[in-house]
């Protein structure tokens, strides 16, 4: 009932406005008796995961909490973990606005915020500064003005700066909204990354006595050679497990309808199928070997199942989670 008057309120707003102020009360109300609102108690479905013990297999995909400054109030709505970020080297402000748009018909939104966030050292901070004990995992990226031939270097920072503090990291290659970064998900350019941050994961471990496991995010936007290549290259790179997927440039399913032909990323139902069939190949591809994290378009329990079906060890949610709220991450859990 809260999080429907919420979302009526909110969903009458510019859609950048209402994200801003969902995650300003989050964070002002996290700790006090207002957190009541959005607070769970879910029951136990434990997944153990790259060696780590989840308390359920439902978490917050990375994009929502980009800066980490609403990690507790997240965990008190009963996410088995939650990601945080993309994060980059350098603040950065992001794209021009407006930049997000609302699809309700199709419980769908398309972005093109690119990458906006304070900066690692801030989001590092505000994670040590949080009381969430549970998994957390850290997205990183690469800053705008970085040229790709430089990009390894803007994840490695990163990886440096975030790895004593994260569960896991997620290398995200495959935002549609900072030029030329999907360009690092093929061939050589994508060995490069991936032999490099594998190298320097080993190098941390080492330093740092603790093993903190590398996933790789890619797009829905692969067609059979492409993804037959990028598997190849995350098995043969010794990566820990893959995301799949981030958003998509196909227009396709929301063809006609209010800002379907906004540049950006669409994410939601729309991209559900899409990203079902990636997980699925995936899981062909590397004869299950590979360790998946399945997202795109989980808006309810019988969503989340068909990831879970196709190969996906975990699912995590975003827009389903905008347009449905909290009692999203129950209804899936108690489903399971």
């Amino acid at each position: 009932m809260f999080y429907d008057l919420a979302r009526r309120y909110m969903f009458n707003k510019d859609a950048e406005w209402a994200h801003d102020f969902a995650l300003g009360n989050l964070r002002r109300f996290k700790n006090t008796p207002l957190s009541l609102a959005w607070s769970q108690s879910l029951p136990k479905k434990p997944v153990n995961f790259l060696g780590l013990e989840f308390d359920n297999p439902v978490g917050l995909a990375a994009g929502l909490d980009k800066n980490a400054e609403c990690i507790d109030a997240f965990g008190q709505m009963g996410f088995g973990f939650i990601e945080v970020g993309t994060v980059t080297p350098r603040p950065q402000v992001g794209n021009d606005k407006p930049r997000i748009f609302r699809l309700p018909e199709a419980h769908a939104v398309i972005n093109r915020m690119g990458f906006n966030n304070k900066g690692v050292d801030n989001l590092v901070a505000n994670v040590k500064a949080s009381n969430y004990t549970g998994i957390l995992g850290i997205n990183i990226g690469k800053n705008k003005d970085t040229p790709n031939e430089q990009g390894k270097d803007d994840y490695i920072h990163c990886m440096r700066k975030v790895f004593e503090h994260a569960s896991y990291i997620t290398v995200n290659i495959s935002s549609p909204n900072t030029p030329g970064l999907r360009d690092l998900q093929y061939g050589e350019a994508l060995d490069d990354l991936l032999q490099s941050l594998k190298n320097e994961q080993v190098d941390l471990i080492a330093k740092h006595n603790k093993s903190v496991p590398m996933l790789v995010k890619i797009a829905p936007d692969v067609d059979a050679v492409q993804l037959t290549q990028i598997s190849e290259s995350l098995v043969n790179n010794r990566i820990d497990g893959v995301i799949a997927t981030n958003t998509t440039l196909a227009r396709e399913a929301v063809q006609g309808l209010e800002h379907a032909e906004e540049a950006g990323g669409l994410s939601g139902r729309p991209v559900r199928e899409k990203s079902t069939h990636v997980v699925s190949e995936l899981k062909r591809l590397t004869d299950g070997k590979l360790p998946i994290i399945g997202v795109g378009g989980i808006d309810s329990a019988e969503a989340a199942q068909e990831k879970l079906n196709a190969g996906a060890d975990l699912v995590q949610v975003y827009t389903g989670f905008i347009y449905e709220g909290p009692q999203l991450i129950k209804r899936i859990v108690n489903s399971l």
